[in-house]
């Protein structure tokens, strides 16, 4: 089921561009805001998975209107132009 909105179980999922490439990975979800961090390593990606993920200087908001769908695997956002 896609959605267009993040909720904390979307924390550790690859954050896709319109065009489909990986662009980063969801390290929090703090009131509604996925926090990214577009550089993710692997200590990162397996903290996030386990829920211990915790957004810091590194990572970046992402505003809900960037969001095209949200799945059970991945978060794509909108075409930027």
């Amino acid at each position: 089921m896609e959605r267009n909105h993040v909720t904390e179980d979307d924390e550790g999922k690859a954050v896709l561009d319109s065009g489909g490439r990986k662009i980063g990975m969801v390290t929090e979800v703090k009131s509604g805001t996925a926090y990214v961090n577009a550089d993710p390593g692997l200590a990162d990606s397996i903290r996030s998975k386990l829920g211990w993920g915790d957004a810091d200087e590194g990572d970046y908001a992402l505003e809900n209107d960037r969001i095209d769908t949200v799945t059970d695997d991945e978060i794509r956002l909108k075409d930027g132009s």
